[in-house]
């Protein structure tokens, strides 16, 4: 054999060593463990071998939309395919059995498969308010596994891809569900306490207020700055603890987010506390936060004006507060079944009849006015309205609620930003010595 061929055969044989020598290094350094789908199956074991990790199962607040909606805390304990859960969407607290499956996808699921308390806010029959109709309580039922950290299994919901964190449960967790719920009416507000809520901040150099209006059906609080000029709000979703309340996205107090708030029986106030000086407080006031002069435009001298709650789109106005709707309950359960209030109307500077409230019902009943004398407290920034006389004797039941209007204090009268069902402008009429806020739609 020629020399020039024995030295090719050798080059070909060196470029093989070398192929095979990299080959067998990249085998050895491949970031990934088994095929794809072992890997997946491994990943399946692993979450299913978690989820029965834990002795007294597990606890998740889930939050669906905390733009919107309030957090609901369910519980978990897991084992051989089926699900022992609770919740605490509503009163039913009881622990519900069903099945659970782990499915393999482009990732690991966690699929609750047969109907249980979590259902619950992914049925698009049942809404908590009007924009959500047709949508339910925006949750979900199928949770992505992302894996673990500290202890915690993470999930991102399938469909919005919104993190769901599961914390192992305590025995105690599982009676607090009834115990949480005993929390709504302190959040709601009681009727034994002011009706002006705000949140205040302090940053430890500054206080600064907020708005505060609570809506119970979606566990949602809006929350807007007082001071002129700012736009900042603390908008948040609510869930309840038997001690108070946990709040998403947290209230941010200078660098520090507070997401924690602990309920003081004796004031009816929900604090937060962060180091230094930090705290965020939830708590009644006496008065407006801001008082305004939009009562002006109702005085004696200005032009005709009508405003009025209609009842079949204003009875279930979060606006409302909770003295306004017993009373509108009580009138309506001493009428005959067929007749109803379904306006109270408010009519500033009639020039044939001055103003008055005017009650009108269903069923034929003749209306009832209240004829009425107008003037202002300038200082409290109130509407005084004073008896001119009736078309005809009022009931008991009207009575109650005229008492409220004619509040010797005044009335605060404030026109709103939002609007409930139509365009029209919505005006509040509240008692300055009572938490009675009655909801109108301005018709001008």
């Amino acid at each position: 054999m020629k020399i020039k061929q024995i030295i090719n055969y050798l080059l070909v044989a060196l470029l093989a060593i070398q192929l095979v020598s990299c080959d067998n290094k990249e085998t050895l350094e491949s970031p990934f463990n088994g095929t794809p789908t072992e890997r997946l199956n491994a990943k399946e074991k692993e979450l299913n071998d978690l989820l029965m990790s834990s002795e007294l199962g597990w606890k998740a607040v889930y939050f669906t939309d905390n733009t919107q909606l309030g957090g609901f805390t369910h519980l978990f304990k897991f084992k051989d395919g089926k699900v022992d859960m609770a919740s605490d969407f509503d009163n039913d607290t009881s622990i519900q059995s069903s099945e659970y499956d782990i499915i393999l996808g482009s990732t690991v699921s966690l699929v609750f498969t047969t109907k249980n308390r979590i259902h619950l806010l992914s049925d698009s029959n049942s809404f908590p308010v009007a924009s959500l109709r047709g949508k339910g309580y925006l949750g979900d039922f199928q949770f992505l596994y992302y894996g673990q950290e500290n202890g915690e299994i993470i999930f991102r919901t399938s469909r919005s891809f919104k993190e769901v964190r599961f914390v192992k449960a305590k025995a105690t967790d599982w009676t607090d569900l009834a115990q949480s719920r005993l929390m709504i009416p302190n959040v709601v507000g009681a009727s034994t306490r002011p009706l002006f809520r705000l949140l205040e901040i302090n940053d430890g150099t500054k206080i600064s207020q907020f708005d505060f209006a609570f809506t119970s059906t979606s566990r949602f609080a809006t929350s807007n700055s007082i001071e002129t000029g700012s736009s900042v709000t603390n908008n948040i979703g609510i869930a309840y603890t038997p001690t108070g309340i946990i709040v998403s996205p947290p209230v941010k107090v200078g660098t520090q987010e507070l997401s924690v708030f602990t309920f003081d029986a004796a004031t009816g106030s929900f604090n937060a506390i962060g180091t230094g000086a930090v705290k965020a407080t939830i708590r009644y006031s006496n008065q407006p936060l801001v008082l305004t002069d939009d009562y002006k435009i109702l005085l004696p001298g200005t032009s005709q004006k009508a405003y009025a709650y209609i009842a079949a789109n204003l009875a279930t106005a979060p606006s409302n507060s909770l003295l306004c709707n017993s009373l509108l309950n009580a009138a309506n359960a001493a009428l005959p079944s067929t007749q109803k209030i379904n306006r109270i109307q408010f009519t500033f500077n009639d020039p044939l009849n001055g103003s008055y409230i005017a009650y009108t019902f269903t069923g034929g009943k003749a209306s009832i006015f209240h004829f009425v004398t107008v003037t202002e407290d300038p200082i409290n920034k109130t509407l005084k309205l004073a008896d001119d006389g009736w078309s005809a004797a009022p009931p008991a039941y009207i009575t109650a609620i005229d008492k409220e209007l004619l509040d010797p204090k005044g009335l605060y009268v404030k026109r709103e930003k939002f609007t409930i069902a139509f365009s029209n402008t919505i005006y509040t009429f509240t008692s300055a010595s009572s938490n009675f806020r009655l909801t109108t739609y301005a018709f001008q």
